[in-house]
């Protein structure tokens, strides 16, 4: 089986089922409940639990499941005059390090220390600790935030993106699953897909996508994009 073919196949396994989910097991689920957001992440990376075949952030920063985002982004910071990006969270930046970024500053971030300190430590890019729920954001014309808002609960989705909203940052790049019809909660470290448009986060139409994952030759599924949002749209997000 094609790498491709491989993406498309563990994609159709995890969106067949709404309320699918996948879960830390047991024994280290035990370690890291009621932890803050710093300690589960970290906890996460020091074990490897992700196990990416070519990256610690997981099989979602390997060249396969990356490869559309790569071909895309480009056009899409040209098609919004984007001159700056902060990537967030950032994890070992791997994948984006073969996107050409000429011309374009780039600041990454992330919420575990020990992968800003190994970044700083392996290219010339510059790198911050920076947790997206509640730290004052640097400012950039595009804030990139990739498989991170699937493995936080709803209530830090919800504080992130309002934390989000009050940056100084233009656009939101993030995933989302559109035809998803509902939203499940998980706890920190899990994963699940979310639909950014479904309630209780209720965005408006994204300004533009880059699909990552279209199943719709196999049935009416969900589609794992990024979705480009005008930050200032954000404001309301999660209100009655």
């Amino acid at each position: 089986m094609g790498e491709d073919a491989k993406v498309r196949a563990r994609a159709r396994q995890r969106f067949e089922d709404e309320n699918y989910a996948e879960t830390l097991a047991h024994q280290h689920r035990q370690h890291v409940v009621g932890k803050d957001l710093e300690s589960v992440f970290g906890y996460i990376y020091r074990h490897n639990l992700w196990e990416g075949g070519e990256s610690a952030a997981g099989e979602g920063s390997d060249r396969a499941a990356t490869r559309n985002v790569r071909d895309q982004l480009p056009g899409l910071l040209r098609r919004w005059g984007v001159r700056s990006i902060l990537d967030l969270p950032c994890g070992d930046s791997a994948w984006l390090a073969s996107v050409p970024l000429d011309g374009v500053d780039y600041l990454g971030g992330d919420i575990v220390d020990e992968i800003v300190a190994r970044n700083r430590g392996r290219t010339g890019a510059r790198f911050d600790v920076l947790d997206i729920t509640k730290d004052d954001l640097p400012a950039a014309d595009l804030l990139l935030c990739r498989d991170c808002l699937v493995h936080l609960p709803t209530s830090d989705v919800l504080g992130a993106l309002a934390n989000i909203a009050r940056s100084r940052c233009k656009y939101l790049l993030t995933t989302t699953f559109s035809r998803l019809t509902r939203n499940v909660d998980i706890p920190a470290g899990d994963w699940r897909p979310l639909n950014l448009r479904m309630p209780p986060f209720g965005l408006p139409e994204p300004l533009d996508t880059i699909v990552e994952v279209d199943l719709s030759a196999i049935g009416d599924l969900p589609v794992k994009a990024l979705g480009l949002w005008e930050i200032s749209s954000l404001r309301d997000v999660g209100k009655p």
